[in-house]
């Protein structure tokens, strides 16, 4: 009794660390869930908002803006475009490693950026821009490169694969059509065997067939007879006996005719 008791607590105890275990993968998977949509929309207001201080503001501001905008632009793709790649090519791993060293100066650059932002000294921002700007485009230079080779890779990749299948079908197509015949003998019709007359004919006159050379040779009607002889009939095919006749799985069945 009490061996039963103490399965019972168990099984009880096992029951409540399971559902506990479920909750809290639960909780924080939507957790997780809540964290990328709010980070999604916090991107993308900053996004709406930097493309309409580009063309609000004029001067350094905009540019500052711009600045900002071709950056953050630039490393979402090059990101998005890596991690749907990785799994299926191994070889991009060191290209994330870089990318992710790169992703550090990008978020230290727009940090700065951001803070010019606030600048209450025009002339200051104005001084900032030229170093600013030449940081920006070495980053956003060095973010397409690692794109445009995963892009070019993937493509590379795709074209390769599609030669080798289409390789492959025409093989297996050839295959298929192993009935066709690969050519025809002179004299011969496509599709079809010889017949008897005509392969003793290619082979040449018969030993056994010719005729002795005697007096009958000479006859004026030896001719006549040779040219009336019968001709000969190749034998008759034989045809299929209907009750051995197998049907295909397409065809329908006929019903008998009623003999009534």
């Amino acid at each position: 009794m009490e061996a039963a008791i103490l399965v019972v607590v168990l099984f009880f105890v096992l029951f409540v660390a399971a559902g506990v275990y479920a909750t809290a993968k639960a909780v924080g998977a939507a957790k997780r869930g809540v964290d990328r949509t709010v980070a999604q929309a916090r991107r993308t207001v900053e996004d709406t908002t930097l493309k309409a201080r580009q063309l609000a503001l004029p001067g350094a501001a905009g540019e500052v803006a711009q600045l900002r905008l071709s950056l953050r632009t630039s490393l979402r793709a090059t990101q998005e475009t890596l991690r749907a790649a990785a799994p299926d090519d191994a070889s991009l791993g060191e290209a994330l490693s870089l990318f992710d060293r790169l992703s550090t100066h990008g978020r230290e650059l727009d940090a700065e950026l951001k803070r010019l932002e606030s600048e209450p000294d025009k002339s200051r921002v104005t001084a900032r821009l030229p170093e600013l700007r030449e940081r920006t485009e070495r980053i956003v230079h060095s973010a397409d490169s690692l794109r445009w080779a995963a892009q070019d890779r993937a493509h590379r990749f795709a074209d390769d694969d599609l030669g080798d299948l289409t390789g492959q079908i025409q093989m297996e197509a050839g295959a298929l059509r192993h009935w066709t015949p690969t050519g025809t003998a002179a004299g011969t019709p496509a599709g079809g065997d010889a017949g008897p007359a005509e392969a003793a004919d290619a082979a040449g006159p018969d030993p056994a067939r010719a005729k002795p050379a005697g007096p009958d040779a000479s006859r004026p009607d030896a001719g006549e007879a040779g040219a009336q002889e019968a001709p000969r009939t190749p034998p008759a095919l034989t045809a299929r006996e209907p009750r051995l006749r197998t049907g295909f799985p397409w065809e329908k069945t006929r019903r008998p005719e009623s003999t009534t």
